[in-house]
């Protein structure tokens, strides 16, 4: 079989005569024909009376999958198959990604894991967050113990002592993440105030 062949990619083979389709289902539990099907050329008599036969028993549904249990026509496709794959149009960039600032200005946030780890006899969870830099896509990995917003708080601390302060931060919607948002709008509630009562005096 020269690789010119437009059947060169079924791996053929002949048996009792027939042209069959190779393959790797030598050992599969089904019949023979589904192994290895007959080879039919796209064009000709017998493999248009096939066809005519598979529309008419299946009144035009899935005819293409009943004649793959027996049959390979060659260069025959389905309609679904040849159809044009639809491209979703991305949406713009938000501003902070193509606004020139320091590193880790602008960040997003998201944990992986979990991994295990001994201490001593005892295993724990332990997972990481990992923290991107939406303008230079720079990458700083913390240690986070567990799934809770005071574990998140801690490494998010030890990120910015020494990345420096973050303007904007974007993460998912996790329940760690939820949380933290709101202990640090308490806790600006509580700075504004404490400030307002140091001028006030």
């Amino acid at each position: 079989m020269r690789r010119t062949s437009h059947i060169y990619r079924l791996d053929p083979f002949i048996a009792d005569r027939i042209l069959r389709v190779g393959g790797r289902l030598s050992n599969a539990d089904i019949s023979e024909d589904s192994k290895h099907p007959l080879i039919l050329p796209q064009k000709g008599h017998m493999t248009t009376l096939i066809i005519r036969h598979a529309h008419e028993q299946l009144r035009g549904g899935h005819v293409l999958s009943r004649l793959r249990k027996k049959y390979w026509i060659v260069g025959v496709t389905s309609r679904r198959t040849k159809a044009s794959t639809l491209e979703q149009k991305m949406a713009d960039l938000p501003q902070d990604r193509l606004t020139p600032a320091p590193p880790f200005t602008y960040v997003g946030v998201d944990y992986f894991g979990p991994y295990f780890v001994k201490e001593g006899r005892k295993e724990y969870k332990r997972y990481r967050a990992l923290f991107t830099c939406l303008v230079s896509r720079a990458v700083h990995i913390e240690i986070a113990h567990s799934l809770e917003t005071d574990s998140f708080l801690n490494a998010l601390r030890r990120f910015i002592v020494p990345r420096g302060p973050v303007r904007e931060l974007r993460c998912d919607d996790g329940t760690n993440f939820v949380g933290a948002k709101g202990e640090l709008r308490k806790a600006m509630k509580e700075m504004d105030h404490d400030e307002v009562t140091e001028k006030l005096r």
